[in-house]
């Protein structure tokens, strides 16, 4: 349930003299929606600020479109992660303004909704590979909100490509950094900017980077201090962290 559905709600509410506190303390426990093979919580934008997103891998098509169809007659507004042309040829028959981001591997669907942000997210890709997770993080923050900014294939083996767009960072109030192979992207970005930076290290290197492992502990390892890392190729969970932060400086 979205923040504008609450607001009339609560307009009924008031007629009844309840106060609005206490309004919006018994909604935060409202019960869930039951489909069987899942469980759609309508009301997690109230007490996490995020709406709900649809995981499409690993579910069938069939689940995805009736998932969407459920939030859709609860009137929310949708993001669906690691979705396929399947999933979106599905979904697009019952939300014909659904957008899919093949890249990012995600749909969208009501994000012109959303306000947009003063502050800026920036996400940033050591390399082109690693543009399907930093697609994803963009598209995640935007949806919620952010106002996003893209720079990719500006990693360590090249470092001059990164340092010609130092106006850029600066000018971010959230930096995302994704990277692959030896994960040093955001221990770089860390040492130049006094904003946070999130580090989210991808699958994506040769043999001894573990399929993202590497990266992830060069992440973690970090000598530039105050670097918040994210799980291996986890895009999402990034753009949703920046988009709190951000949300902080409005």
């Amino acid at each position: 349930m979205e923040k504008d559905q609450i607001k009339r709600l609560l307009e009924s509410v008031k007629e009844r003299e309840i106060p609005v506190d206490e309004a919006l303390k018994a909604l935060r426990h409202l019960p869930y929606e039951d489909m069987g093979f899942a469980h759609i919580d309508h009301h997690r934008s109230l007490r996490q600020g995020v709406p709900e997103a649809v995981f499409a891998e690993g579910k069938t098509v069939e689940q995805v479109t009736a998932i969407v169809k459920g939030m859709l007659k609860a009137g929310s507004r949708i993001l669906i992660t690691r979705a396929n042309d399947k999933h979106f040829k599905s979904v697009k028959k019952i939300a014909p303004s659904a957008i899919h981001n093949k890249d990012a591997r995600t749909i969208v669907i009501g994000s012109e909704k959303t306000k947009k942000t003063k502050g800026m997210v920036l996400v940033l890709s050591a390399g082109t590979s690693d543009i399907p997770v930093a697609a994803e993080a963009a598209v995640t923050a935007e949806f919620l909100g952010s106002s996003v900014e893209t720079m990719y294939d500006v990693g360590v083996a090249g470092i001059h490509r990164l340092l010609d767009k130092r106006d850029k960072l600066f000018a971010a109030r959230v930096l995302i950094v994704v990277a692959g192979m030896d994960g040093a992207l955001p221990s770089v970005v860390g040492g130049i900017v006094d904003k946070p930076v999130i580090a989210v290290p991808t699958s994506i290197g040769y043999g001894a980077s573990f399929s993202g492992i590497s990266a992830l502990l060069a992440m973690l390892n970090s000598c530039a201090s105050g670097i918040a890392v994210v799980n291996i190729d986890n895009g999402f969970g990034a753009g949703c962290l920046a988009h709190k932060i951000n949300m902080l400086g409005e």
